[in-house]
């Protein structure tokens, strides 16, 4: 919800409570009015709320590993960490449980992701052998009004995620010439 229809509807409540105020021919009103006001205030809280909770990303880190020359690379999600971090968002990152190996040829666990990506490791998760990723980070994200950086479509999921087709819900990035590039519009 944008923020400008509640705000619209708490200033038009402000102004009706006012005429009731100052007007004796609608003192009847002000029950209504004042209502209203209570109303659009709770709208306006409720949507700053939500804005606040939108600042978070969950990144796909095993899919963001690949973004630098389709070679895995912590790099690659580091950067994409450091980028989200320094436009204000708060970034937690997923893996495949195959990552490690992926990265260093042996399992390593949400612990050393968290270290070596510099974030806390409630911030970090590694999913166990045999569970997909995309269905948590999904419904991570839908839990947590978060968006999703990835260059992944999550087609296998649409039908019990159809979020995944709203505009900027996935955020798709990659990098040119050596430079990371996001893309929130995707």
């Amino acid at each position: 919800m944008s923020m400008k229809a509640p705000l619209f509807l708490l200033m038009l409540s402000v102004a009706g409570l006012a005429l009731t105020f100052v007007n004796a021919d609608f003192a009847d009103w002000q029950l209504v009015a004042g209502a209203c006001v209570l109303a659009s205030a709770l709208l306006l809280l409720l949507g700053a709320l939500r804005a606040l909770r939108r600042k978070e990303v969950i990144l796909d880190g095993s899919n963001v590993m690949y973004w630098n020359n389709g070679t895995p690379d912590l790099r690659s999600v580091q950067a994409v960490v450091d980028m989200v971090a320094a436009r204000g968002l708060r970034a937690g990152v997923m893996f495949d449980a195959n990552a490690g190996y992926l990265l260093s040829n042996s399992y390593r666990d949400d612990a050393w992701f968290a270290q070596a990506l510099g974030l806390p490791q409630n911030r970090v998760a590694v999913m166990p052998k045999g569970t997909p990723a995309d269905p948590v980070i999904l419904t991570a994200a839908r839990d947590r009004n978060a968006r999703i950086i990835t260059d992944d479509r999550f087609r296998d999921w649409v039908v019990d995620f159809p979020e995944v087709r709203q505009k900027g819900h996935l955020i798709r990035g990659g990098f040119r010439n050596g430079t990371l590039w996001l893309d929130p519009t995707s």
